[in-house]
């Protein structure tokens, strides 16, 4: 009954640790996504500020971390090498205290990021010059792509330094109203308007950017939950198996 209960152990972490090695690979996947995405919203932010390639970073070592550990846990629980399921149980909890700390440090400071990415955003807008940068192109795509203007309305572009110094009737490409009459224009750069009033869409971005985030983050959220729970399984499970392997090796010394 004991070998059987050890038995069960044994391949029930193995599967735990299965699961996590692909957790720590989705993981490691959402970083490579955000260090190497070049047409959504984390491209304008990634080169606009060290924060996410920060960030990218860690969930990238966070993830090839995850992984390891999940190939090791699974070698332990195989073969009952009490010394990687011990290693494995305090590296497991390394990685939750440091996840739990993680998640209380962005939430705490939610609104401080928030300020940051409009000064980000803003900042772009008044340098805009419509050349051939990563950074213009993905928010002309955004704009183009969320029907919006600007990052809190049309009248952000006004402070553009361009369109300040011009005296023509500038506006920004991507934010034309296709509705409206007129001619086509161009996706990228500045266009004269010929109208007293710009053909452009009169909501910001933000309440748009805000949700697309919030849909990401609720995911990212999710799969940090999923493998919190994996972890702590993880670790009822190897102390388990390590304590059965344990009082094993300790019944065959012969007393005297």
């Amino acid at each position: 009954m004991g070998k059987g209960c050890i038995t069960v152990t044994k391949y029930f972490l193995f599967l735990f640790n299965l699961l996590f090695f692909i957790f720590g690979a989705v993981i490691m996947g959402f970083g490579l996504w955000v260090l190497l995405d070049k047409e959504s919203f984390i491209a304008v932010l990634q080169e606009s500020s060290n924060t996410m390639k920060v960030a990218s970073y860690i969930l990238i070592g966070v993830g090839s971390l995850t992984m390891s550990m999940g190939f090791f846990g699974c070698i332990g629980a195989i073969y009952e090498i009490r010394c990687l399921l011990g290693l494995y149980f305090t590296c497991l909890l390394l990685i939750l205290i440091a996840q739990v700390t993680a998640g209380v440090l962005i939430y705490f400071q939610r609104d401080l990021l928030k300020d940051e990415m409009s000064k980000i955003i803003q900042g772009m807008i008044i340098n805009y010059t419509g050349q051939n940068k990563t950074t213009e192109h993905t928010w002309d795509y955004i704009q183009r792509k969320m029907k919006c203007c600007g990052w809190t309305g049309p009248g952000n572009w006004s402070e553009n330094l361009l369109i300040k110094n011009s005296t023509q009737k500038l506006y920004s490409c991507s934010c034309r109203n296709d509705s409206l009459p007129g001619t086509d224009v161009k996706e990228f750069g500045l266009c004269d308007s010929l109208s007293p009033q710009p053909p452009v869409y009169e909501t910001g971005c933000i309440t748009s950017v805000e949700r697309w985030l919030l849909d990401n983050c609720a995911i990212l959220l999710g799969i940090c939950v999923c493998v919190a729970v994996v972890e702590l399984l993880g670790m009822i499970l190897s102390m388990c198996l390590c304590k059965s392997v344990v009082q094993e090796d300790y019944s065959k010394v012969p007393k005297y």
